[in-house]
């Protein structure tokens, strides 16, 4: 993806600064002279981009997705590798363990915070881009796959269909997302109802630890196997695949928008599509995106329209759904649909496209609803977004297998008693200030009566820096106990310690570390 000439020019004169935090000895500029030495080692020097280089610029930013974090000011990293093979990470690993200098790892770039490429604190650190190992290696007769970080979700479903159309994977929607990270966190979309979570569906994986060695399952053992998956990834090492069950469907699916807006019930409709969105057949999932005082129902069915019909008009007349609503199409071509397509004309092939718009700035929070919320709170609510401001939230529903798994069997906690999820979205373009707008704070604030407390639940795939603020001392090092302010939320507090556990097991020193990551709990024999 090309940044602008302005965006361009604005990372050319973006110098590293600072130190960074401790990790053997104090790094500075000598320790990374001496890292970018190592690298030349186990490294490939045309995969070690320094900011000297006249390319640092675009492949720094080729998987930025909100140019936020392409300010000035922003600490960028000494140097990006772009490696190709399991070799390259672990020698990168080893170099930076070696000569104190950490590694932030990337995969798609949709990081809410940026926090897989900048640092929010000064400190040198280098960028591990997993854009070069995307391998999708899929096994029809076992259904089963073998999918490399690199890869994005619209890769790996595009290469899953064209192996065989009646398999697929749930996953999430938007087809640039990187595969690490996605999977790193839990994985939520639409088919989470029928099949689970992306995580609940992780079978094995290949993951380079902090001493720079290959592990798979096996060898990774129990709880450092269930970490990585739903637990941020990036705090326990560098996952380079991922093996995943595939999952069956229909050779023809079903999908429908259908917008109302406040006069012509929105709000009867969305008060009602709470509690029983989370009830319906597991074939069926209808998430509602208001905005601009209107909510828009987008509905994926594993079935025919015939098959839906009789269920909608039974189910939720409110939607007043008729058989001109229904789009008949491939699994595959739904995905390209609900994404925004809203048209069964556009290839399939758009799912294989990497790059996303520079034009925008975003901001994202996110919310988890375990009692429906009033009608007469919702008439509150929709005004929030009036189309003055540039905002939205998604809802997506619980309910079926999301639901069924325990709490604790990922780390992934938000399943049972959930109706939904909320996610808030504020976007303003990029020719004004850089600076997030008042209005999705205010509106969290104001929706706080109405979600999750004790704690006020957040998802770890929509990372907000504003939970636990400041929960970072002096010396960049964030303590179990300051770290629970935003872990038990994404967490909860049974998995948030347990994660701590196993991340004093396995990574005692805190070497694989960002302003969110999880601390290492040490605890005494």
């Amino acid at each position: 993806m090309a940044a602008s000439t302005s965006l361009a020019l604005v990372l050319a004169v973006v110098l590293c600064c600072g130190c960074a935090a401790t990790v053997s000895a104090a790094a500075n500029s000598s320790s990374g002279d001496d890292f970018l030495r190592c690298l030349t080692a186990g490294v490939p020097s045309q995969l070690v981009v320094t900011q000297g280089s006249s390319s640092f610029t675009s492949v720094l930013a080729s998987s930025v997705r909100n140019p936020r974090f392409l300010a000035p000011g922003t600490v960028r990293p000494l140097c990006v590798v772009t490696p190709t093979n399991a070799s390259h990470v672990q020698a990168a690993v080893r170099c930076g363990r070696r000569h104190g200098v950490r590694l932030r790892v990337r995969s798609g770039g949709h990081d809410y915070e940026g926090l897989s490429y900048r640092s929010v604190r000064p400190e040198v650190f280098a960028v591990v881009d997993l854009a070069g190992v995307r391998a999708v290696r899929v096994n029809r007769g076992a259904a089963t796959a073998w999918v490399d970080s690199g890869a994005t979700v619209g890769e790996l479903y595009y290469a899953v269909a064209k192996a065989d159309p009646g398999l697929a994977f749930p996953a999430g929607l938007c087809p640039t997302i990187g595969v690490g990270g996605h999977f790193s966190g839990g994985g939520i979309g639409m088919m989470m109802r029928k099949y689970g979570l992306s995580v609940d569906n992780v079978l094995d994986a290949m993951v380079v630890d902090a001493n720079g060695t290959l592990l798979d399952k096996k060898a990774m053992g129990r709880d450092y196997f269930w970490a990585i998956r739903g637990g941020g990834g990036e705090s326990f090492g560098i996952v380079l695949s991922w093996k995943v069950r595939l999952v069956p469907v229909p050779r023809t699916v079903t999908v429908f928008n259908i917008q109302k807006s406040m006069d012509k019930g929105a709000v009867d409709a969305v008060t009602k599509w709470q509690t029983l969105a989370p009830e319906l057949p597991e074939e069926l999932t209808i998430r509602v995106v208001v905005q601009n005082k209107q909510a828009r129902f987008q509905s994926l069915y594993l079935g025919t329209c015939d098959q839906l019909l009789p269920v909608m008009s039974s189910k939720l007349p409110e939607l007043a759904m008729t058989r001109a609503d229904c789009q008949e199409m491939s699994w595959l071509q739904s995905m390209v649909y609900i994404n925004g397509a809203g048209t069964t004309s556009t290839p399939v092939e758009v799912l294989l496209n990497r790059t996303t718009s520079l034009s925008t700035y975003t901001k994202n929070k996110s919310d988890y609803v375990k009692q429906a919320i009033s009608k007469a709170s919702w008439e509150k609510i929709f005004p929030w977004f009036d189309g003055a401001g540039a905002g939205l939230i998604i809802l997506e529903p619980n309910g079926g297998r999301v639901s069924a798994i325990a709490d604790g069997d990922t780390p992934y906690p938000h399943r049972a008693g959930v109706l939904y999820n909320i996610q808030y979205v504020a976007f303003w373009p990029t020719t004004a200030t850089a600076a997030v707008p008042d209005w999705i704070k205010n509106v969290y604030k104001f929706m706080e009566p109405f979600v999750s407390s004790n704690p006020r639940a957040a998802y770890v795939n929509y990372r907000d820096l504003d939970i636990g603020e400041n929960t970072v001392t002096a010396g960049g090092v964030t303590s179990y106990e300051s770290g629970r302010l935003w872990g038990e939320k994404y967490f909860g507090a049974a998995n948030f310690r347990r994660l701590a556990l196993t991340k004093g097991k396995v990574d005692a020193g805190d070497y694989f570390q960002n302003e969110q990551s999880i601390p290492p709990l040490v605890t005494k024999k």
